[in-house]
C-alpha cells in the first residue's frame, strides 16, 4: 500500500477557486469508483492550507489516479496560483486502522 500525504498553502483569494477545482478532481474519483484507493482533501482552520491524504493499493493505481485530466488541471492551477507554502509531500507507512483498506486488516 502506498499512502501520500501532501500539505499546502495557497493564498486567501485563491482558496475557493482551490476548493472548486478539488470538487471537479474528487468528482471524477468519485465517478471512476474503483475500489483500490482512496483520497480524502482537509482544509485547516486558516482556510487556505490544505492536506490531501491518499491511499492506493498498487503503484498502477497511484499512476492512474494522478493522470486524471481534472488532477492534473487542479495541480496547475494549483502551483500557478503564486503559494504561500510550497506542496510538502510526505510518504507514509500504515501502522494501524479502526477499519480494514484495501487487504490491510483492522490492527
Amino acid at each position: 500500500m502506498i499512502i501520500v500525504k501532501v500539505n499546502y498553502t495557497v493564498k486567501q483569494e485563491f482558496a475557493a477557486q482551490n476548493q472548486e477545482n478539488i470538487q471537479l478532481f474528487l468528482k471524477d474519483l468519485q465517478q471512476m469508483n474503483h475500489p483500490d484507493f482512496r483520497y480524502n482533501v482537509y482544509q485547516g482552520p486558516d482556510g487556505k492550507t490544505f492536506t490531501h491524504l491518499s491511499h492506493f493499493k498498487t503503484e498502477a493505481i497511484q499512476q492512474i489516479v494522478l493522470n486524471v485530466p481534472s488532477f492534473k488541471y487542479f495541480q496547475q492551477q494549483r502551483d500557478n496560483s503564486g503559494l504561500e507554502a510550497q506542496p510538502q509531500l510526505e510518504v507514509m507507512d500504515l501502522i494501524g486502522s479502526s477499519a480494514c483498506i484495501f487487504d490491510w486488516p483492522v490492527f
